[in-house]
């Protein structure tokens, strides 16, 4: 049974849920609720079926490779490190390996775990795990049909930059390249 008193302890009590939409990507819940304070309510949820996967692909130049692209949710262009989905089976760091080389046409010889987050978690359940990978080679990119994608290497100090000044702004790779000058930064 679980102790309502404790401060960690789940305040809310879902009475019903249901499935508002769903396609393959995501299912969004319509659940009723009791609110922490008692009163009935209303939660939405957003549930991903994939793990987000991001990479920070680092040269032997201390160049970071990014990927532009059209966001068609923000109607706007974005430059971020490449990512994309994992999905339930597929172990994290398989899908950031194949997204590298799918969005890039990059493989790496050494990869790291940097870090794990929830992405907008008072609305949606989606993890994401951003991975730095070194000692690269390039190859041919071949994107999904999906995918109109421009790459860019940039030294890891600009991108950092590009961040400070609002250019980069996609979770995922604000986190993963500040992960990274806070590791240096460490020593």
């Amino acid at each position: 049974m679980t102790d309502r008193a404790s401060p960690t302890a789940n305040p809310w009590t879902r009475l019903a849920r249901r499935v508002a939409y769903q396609n393959p990507w995501i299912t969004v819940w319509h659940d009723d609720v009791l609110r922490p304070d008692g009163r009935p309510g209303i939660y939405g949820v957003v549930h991903y079926r994939n793990r987000a996967v991001g990479v920070v692909a680092l040269d032997e130049h201390d160049r970071v490779l990014l990927v532009g692209q059209y966001r068609y949710t923000l109607d706007q262009y974005s430059w971020e490190l490449p990512e994309g989905g994992a999905a339930p089976d597929e172990e994290p760091l398989a899908a950031a390996k194949r997204e590298l080389l799918e969005e890039t046409g990059c493989k790496a010889a050494h990869w790291e775990e940097l870090l794990r987050a929830h992405l907008s978690n008072s609305v949606s359940d989606e993890e994401a795990i951003v991975y730095l990978a070194r000692g690269l080679t390039e190859g041919t990119a071949e994107p999904e049909g999906t995918e109109r994608l421009q790459v860019r290497w940039v030294p890891f100090a600009e991108a950092l930059g590009m961040v400070h000044r609002g250019e980069i702004t996609d979770a995922m790779s604000v986190m993963g390249l500040q992960r990274v000058a806070l590791m240096r930064a460490a020593g």
